[in-house]
């Protein structure tokens, strides 16, 4: 007798989501690496922006005048 014999794919209610389930899905290796890969994208953005805005907005360079 193999335990295989007993097992059948229509009654398996495991990965099954209900509209009652308030569990949430579990989240890949993939899609991990591609939240961080995003969250690294974005404080360097912001990091660029920041350097940008300053010098938009910093006191002008006394220039001479004759």
């Amino acid at each position: 007798m193999r335990l295989d014999e007993f097992y059948s794919p229509e009654e398996d209610q495991k990965d099954k989501l209900k509209k009652t389930d308030t569990r949430k899905t579990r989240l890949t290796l993939e899609q991990l690496n591609k939240l961080r890969k995003v969250r690294d994208m974005k404080e360097t953005e912001e990091a660029e922006h920041e350097k940008f805005v300053r010098k938009m907005y910093s006191a002008p360079a006394q220039t001479p005048t004759l």
